[in-house]
């Protein structure tokens, strides 16, 4: 017997939409980001987790963390960065197995001189096109996916 809950219209509909947005924001956000700061999406998002970071710096497992990537993918890409001059990493006090990210003064700059073009596409593509209410029915029912994926360590 199949006790397959199959989506309905409206359920569909959210599904497709989701999936046909954020597939269209994603490669929208990673053409400008590479077009106007020669940066991927993952390594913009790095520089902005750690210019919000006290001092700069975060612990690379923290940053996984937040970014919700793995180590190895995470380690690409600060090297990556770190080559360009925008990131180093140095050991953790007292940890021998700890480093921790540390944004450079190049990677300050990057971030100053990348986020107003960032955040006015943002605003153009998503933010703007929404009513307050949508977006605070995007943000809790988003919001509420998250938790749950986290809780269950499900990445």
């Amino acid at each position: 017997m199949d006790n397959t809950r199959w989506l309905d219209e409206q359920e569909m509909a959210a599904w497709t939409g989701f999936l046909a947005a954020s597939n269209l924001l994603g490669r929208r956000v990673e053409q400008q980001l590479k077009d106007d700061a020669d940066l991927s999406h993952p390594q913009y998002e790095i520089l902005t987790r750690l210019s919000a970071a006290p001092c700069g710096e975060l612990r690379m497992t923290e940053l996984a963390d937040a970014l919700l990537t793995s180590k190895s993918g995470l380690t690409y890409q600060v090297t990556q960065l770190e080559k360009s001059g925008m990131v180093r990493r140095r050991s953790f006090p007292g940890d021998v197995r700890g480093v921790v990210a540390c944004l450079t003064d190049e990677g300050w700059a990057k971030v100053r001189e990348t986020a107003p073009g960032h955040v006015a596409l943002v605003r153009e593509l998503l933010i703007d096109v929404l009513t307050r209410e949508q977006l605070t029915a995007i943000a809790e029912g988003l919001g509420e996916v998250s938790r749950r994926l986290r809780a269950s360590n499900v990445r």
